[in-house]
């Protein structure tokens, strides 16, 4: 194991856990975005409680973030499973930011932004697969469940850890390899409410998406 990479995988969740959606709430509404929406750090609560121009703002850092923290590690030319954790632990970082008390967002954005790096056609189809579920949602057709749409983006944790994907988790020495109930347990619950026909969530995303 090269000696940088547990500098990269501290510098990736360091990354990760700066919570922009927080910090701009903050600065534009004076308010703690996590008080009230979904009480997440993400962009669509950033939307709902500070405007489209705060929102937008906040999807581009959470995705850079996430760009960031792998492009140096690929290019400091860390081996693959070691990039793929510097990428995960960015997410990580998102979703439990040391710089705001561990309560941040889904990580949607900054996992975007990280196999936008490693892989730009399989960043392609996992927003193709989102924009997809979300135009599926506002059509008023049977809903998806929320573990079809898990199991559906579940190829970027093959493409980021180099390992074999199988319904969305990393084989056997893979990065995801083992037990991750409580971070798919909030996905799930975050996608059941876009596809189980939530308006606000629907409007905000396809509104979003056209912009």
């Amino acid at each position: 194991m090269s000696l940088l990479s547990p500098a990269y995988w501290f510098l990736g969740y360091l990354l990760g856990s700066l919570p922009f959606a927080l910090w701009i709430t903050r600065l534009v509404k004076g308010i703690d975005v996590r008080d009230g929406g979904s009480g997440h750090v993400t962009t669509t609560n950033t939307i709902r409680q500070a405007g489209w121009m705060a929102g937008a703002a906040v999807f581009v850092l959470d995705f850079g973030k996430g760009f960031l923290a792998v492009w140096l590690a690929l290019h400091a030319g860390l081996p693959a499973w070691s990039v793929g954790l510097t990428g995960a632990l960015a997410v990580a970082g998102h979703c439990w930011p040391v710089f705001a008390q561990f309560r941040g967002g889904m990580g949607l954005a900054t996992m975007g932004g990280g196999l936008a790096v490693v892989s730009p056609l399989g960043f392609l189809v996992a927003l193709g697969t989102l924009i997809a579920l979300v135009l599926r949602a506002g059509a008023d057709r049977p809903p998806l469940s929320a573990r079809q749409c898990f199991y559906g983006v579940g190829g970027p944790g093959r493409v980021l850890a180099g390992g074999p994907a199988r319904h969305g988790v990393v084989d056997r020495g893979g990065l995801w390899a083992g037990d991750r109930r409580p971070l798919y347990d909030r996905l799930e619950s975050q996608i059941s409410r876009v596809v189980a026909g939530s308006r606000e969530e629907v409007i905000i995303a396809k509104t979003f998406l056209a912009t």
